[in-house]
Formats: structure tokens, C-alpha cells, sequence
């Protein structure tokens, strides 16, 4: 991610910008940061992802939603960009000055890059945090077979579980569905070295 100009923007400058820019841009605070294109196999994880949990949620009243859905994010006005989410029951949105939110997602998936995997596990599960729907954070690497899991607990605490290696597999618990980590995977070169 880039800055976009060393100046402070109003929320209003932001959004008036996002809803006539081609590329994505997130907001930090007054500070504008394009989002920079993924790699080929980042982009092949997500489509594998949207086919994979697509496939396992026929006939429920769920859907996955691509990179481009904006989520309103209480810790972190207006919004964030997820790699994926998944909505179910009818997805609510909230309409700020044009710009649609979606503000009820359950799971929501983040393809790690060296450049964002901090802030993935960081900043950014902090403030996912505070949307009240949201049960489970899922982290994929995408250069080696590793997934960092997290599922909301009745306490409210969080519980993390690692998956390594190709033939394990992602269980959504909220979805109850179970994917192999190899499909995730499917046309993604990997050092398949030993992840302990």
C-alpha cells in the first residue's frame, strides 16, 4: 500500500474519491493509501476460496463476497477491504454519502503478503473486532501451506487454531463446512517445507 498525497483528507474527501476512482483506497485517520494489486497466486487463492466455500453453501442462506465489498468496521471509520467475506441471511448495508458498506459479515479472509501480514494479525483483527456479527478470521499464506484460524468463543474471547501442511482442512465452524487446505491451495506453487 502507498500513500496517495503527503496531506490530510477530510472523511468526506475520502469517500468522494472512492466512489469515482478505478482502484481501491483505504483511510487511516486523514491519511489515503491506494491498495496496491495482488500477485498471481494471492489472486489464485481468493477465486479458489470463493469457488470452494461457494460450492458448500448451496442451499443455505449464505453467500461469499469478493475483495470489493466494503466493511463497516466500528474501530475503524468509515470502512475496510477484506480479500473475502461471507454474509448470511440478508446482507445489511449502510449507505454513507454513495458509498454502500456491508455491515453483518461472519467470516471474513485475509490472503497474507509480506507487506500486510502484520497489520492483518494485528491492526486489523483488533479492529475487526468491533463488528458485532463477525465469528471468524481466517489468515492464508500464501507462500507455504499455513492458515491461522480464529473463532469468536461464547466468552467472547478468541480461539486460535493453526492448520500446516496441504492435506489438513479449513473448517468454517460458522458454516459448517470443511474445506482441504489442498483445494485452497489448487494451482499455487509452495515450499512444502516442514512448517514446525
Amino acid at each position: 500500500m502507498a500513500a496517495l498525497a503527503k496531506r490530510r483528507y477530510t472523511l468526506e474527501e475520502y469517500l468522494e474519491l472512492e466512489k469515482h476512482a478505478e482502484e481501491r483506497y483505504a483511510y487511516f485517520g486523514g491519511e489515503v493509501v491506494a491498495m496496491s494489486g495482488a500477485s498471481l497466486q494471492h489472486n489464485r487463492i481468493v477465486r479458489n476460496l470463493i469457488r470452494a466455500i461457494d460450492a458448500r453453501l448451496e442451499g443455505k442462506s449464505c453467500e461469499v463476497l469478493p475483495t470489493d465489498m466494503r466493511i463497516k468496521v466500528p474501530k475503524a471509520l468509515p470502512y475496510r477491504y477484506a480479500d473475502l467475506v461471507v454474509v448470511c441471511g440478508e446482507p445489511l448495508l449502510e449507505d454513507m454519502q454513495g458509498v454502500e458498506m456491508l455491515v453483518n459479515p461472519l467470516v471474513i479472509i485475509e490472503v497474507l503478503s509480506a507487506s500486510t501480514e502484520a497489520y492483518d494479525r494485528g491492526i486489523k483483527f483488533f479492529e475487526y473486532q468491533s463488528i458485532a456479527s463477525f465469528q471468524e478470521y481466517v489468515l492464508i499464506a500464501q507462500d507455504r501451506p499455513h492458515i491461522t484460524h480464529y473463532v469468536r468463543q461464547d466468552s467472547g474471547q478468541w480461539l486460535r487454531s493453526d492448520l500446516h501442511g496441504i492435506v489438513e482442512h479449513l473448517l468454517l465452524r460458522t458454516l459448517d463446512c470443511a474445506i482441504p487446505v489442498a483445494e485452497i491451495y489448487r494451482q499455487v506453487p509452495l515450499l512444502l517445507q516442514d512448517e514446525s
